[in-house]
């Protein structure tokens, strides 16, 4: 990583732009956010949505409250729904969008969230995370879902399975990787990227975290492509962004 794709942005920093209609996101999505109530994009929103829309795997230092659910929701739901578009009809019901989390409690919301963004566009999301009947996730999976919101070791239960597969997945989300880290899930975060179709073909891969320890930069280094590296001050988030954006 060199410094000219390093970018970062600090409390109150001016960031050209007028909001999300700027920052080249499909007008269903853009309709859907105004009718949402959000107005202007979070700085990590502004940085990271058009990278990642260009295609560019992004690694993001961006606490909760930033915006960072948005950062990466809003171009994974573009790239879905453009794979659903061009697969055939057995495909379709495999999952185009997989995020990464280290609890129940951030899967739920941040499916939520990515059901809400892309209502207009009918995209289909499932959480998967242990605690929940095993049952209602496989009928989910088999009737078919666009992107799956797991926990590492859930997602890994259904991998083993036969039940989630992962090799039509075009964009893969870290979300929290210091947390998943934190609470023992290295292994199976492992296991879970060598699924992936490989990296630069055919996935796009973005990784936030709070810190960037040594070993969420090994993360980075094995299962990365030339990331753009974007790091927004904790304090950066915007009020004219509703609070449940984080």
């Amino acid at each position: 990583m060199t410094e000219a794709d390093l970018h970062e942005t600090q409390p109150g920093a001016e960031v050209d732009g007028a909001g999300f209609s700027a920052l080249g996101l499909d007008e269903r999505l853009v309709s859907e956010l105004t009718a949402l109530g959000y107005e202007e994009p979070t700085p990590i929103q502004r940085e990271a949505i058009p990278t990642l829309l260009s295609g560019r795997d992004v690694l993001g230092q961006a606490a909760t409250g930033t915006g960072k659910t948005a950062a990466f929701a809003l171009p994974m739901l573009e790239k879905v729904v453009a794979s659903r578009e061009r697969a055939d009809d057995g495909n379709r019901r495999q999952p185009a969008g997989l995020v990464l989390v280290p609890t129940r409690e951030l899967a739920t919301q941040v499916a939520e969230a990515i059901h809400r963004y892309g209502r207009r566009t009918g995209v289909r999301v499932l959480p998967i995370y242990g605690g929940a009947p095993m049952q209602q996730q496989l009928r989910a999976l088999e009737r078919g879902v666009d992107v799956v919101v797991a926990t590492p070791g859930r997602a890994m239960d259904h991998v083993r399975r036969g039940t989630l597969k992962l090799d039509r997945v075009c964009v893969a989300v870290l979300d929290e990787a210091d947390e998943m880290l934190d609470i023992g899930f290295a292994e199976e975060l492992e296991a879970i990227m060598t699924q992936l179709p490989a990296a630069g073909e055919g996935r796009q891969t973005a990784l936030f975290s709070a810190t960037m320890a040594p070993r969420v930069r090994s993360i980075a280094d094995r299962h990365m492509t030339d990331p753009v590296v974007v790091r927004i001050a904790v304090a950066a988030a915007e009020p004219g962004v509703m609070p449940r954006v984080r």
